[in-house]
């Protein structure tokens, strides 16, 4: 080949390394400056051979679920930081650890699990739930009705080890690797319910604690919404229309976008613990054994307990729980100087802190505290 036409080839292949050079260093770009998506799993409960809650009225508790979830899911797919994922978009039967597997494959932000209520009277009224053990019967019965779903499956002993949706001993089984979640998940649950109550003008059946397993099984913060009562004639006719599909649709897509933005806090991902763990009780007492703290935060980021992070709060201190750091205000053993502490936290900014104890550095309910010997 004579030279000009070596140089020739040699100068079109330079060109396209460098072209190809190029479109890798846009990419790299483009990568580094679009931030990671909020994943949000939307589970329409039932489906397929399950129903759901069978009523005399007609209604499907699978369909109703999967209606409000796609209308959900369009919603927030509307905000380009957010990717929605379905455990189901038609009517097909999934096993309940099929569901959990698909949010944690996605390493999900949230898990949130639509279904309906159903009950032999004519209750009415929306709650949402979050996984716990500390239960009363009403709530592991509602539990126990979602969880049966495992007798539907054709290994269910072999995928669920033996647990049995009818042995209340069953759930103490659970041990609570969403223990790490439950303040998002409380916080999650409780935005859903100020929509239901305050918008929709829903009775208010509270945010509850129950052993679902769909739940346990999940290592993001989850809730399970029961949007009503499809045993009940007037709410059932409510869920079954299209206006009520939209609006419990749009109050849970406000309640997770309302969480998503308090994620963010001076650019951190930072939430303000909702809930309270209080009793009402009081004592004027020391109790020597007994060490109260204010939780005023709780955060996936391992932040600098000082006071320009915390609205000016100083003796701050912090433990980390599984991937949660958890930030406290005070420290000490008199219960009415944690209760100035906690009223201090709250003229601060933080208005659903709450007080808590721990004893031999071990976190105690406060109750438990309570009834401990003091001064």
């Amino acid at each position: 080949m004579p030279y000009s036409g070596r140089l020739n080839t040699m100068q079109t292949r330079v060109k396209y390394l460098l072209l190809f050079l190029l479109i890798l260093l846009t990419a790299s770009l483009t990568a580094q400056e679009s931030p990671d998506k909020f994943v949000v799993v939307l589970d329409a409960g039932h489906g397929g051979k399950d129903p759901g809650r069978p009523t005399k009225y007609g209604y499907k508790e699978k369909d109703i679920a999967l209606n409000i979830v796609l209308r959900l899911g369009k919603q927030l797919e509307k905000h380009k930081d957010i990717e929605v994922i379905y455990t189901r978009k038609t009517d097909k039967f999934l096993e309940l650890y099929e569901r959990a597997a698909i949010a944690n494959k996605a390493d999900a932000d949230l898990f949130v699990s639509v279904h309906c209520n159903a009950h032999h009277t004519q209750a009415y009224g929306a709650e949402t739930y979050v996984l716990g053990l500390h239960v009363e019967d009403a709530n592991f019965n509602v539990a126990k009705q979602e969880n049966e779903v495992i007798f539907l499956e054709d290994d269910y002993e072999k995928n669920y080890e033996g647990f049995d949706p009818n042995s209340p001993e069953s759930l103490i089984g659970l041990t609570l690797m969403q223990e790490d979640y439950l303040d998002q998940s409380i916080m999650l649950a409780s935005l859903v319910q100020s929509n239901f109550t305050d918008r929709l003008k829903r009775r208010n059946r509270g945010v509850k604690q129950a052993g679902f397993w769909v739940l346990h099984n999940t290592y993001m913060p989850s809730i399970l919404v029961e949007t009503g009562f499809i045993s009940n004639r007037n709410e059932g006719d409510y869920l079954n229309s299209g206006k009520g599909k939209d609006q419990m649709a749009t109050a849970i897509n406000d309640a997770i976008l309302d969480y998503k933005s308090s994620l963010n806090v001076n650019g951190e991902d930072f939430y303000i613990v909702a809930g309270t763990n209080g009793t009402g009780e009081t004592s004027g007492s020391v109790y020597p054994d007994i060490t109260f703290k204010v939780q005023i935060a709780a955060s996936s980021r391992n932040l600098e307990t000082k006071s320009y992070n915390f609205n000016g709060l100083e003796d701050l201190s912090k433990e980390k729980k599984g991937k949660t750091y958890r930030y406290f205000y005070g420290s000490t053993s008199d219960y009415d100087l944690i209760q100035q502490n906690k009223l201090e936290a709250i003229k601060a900014g933080y208005a659903t802190c709450f007080v808590v104890a721990y004893k031999n550095g071990e976190r105690i309910p406060l109750n438990k505290a309570l009834k401990t010997s003091s001064n």
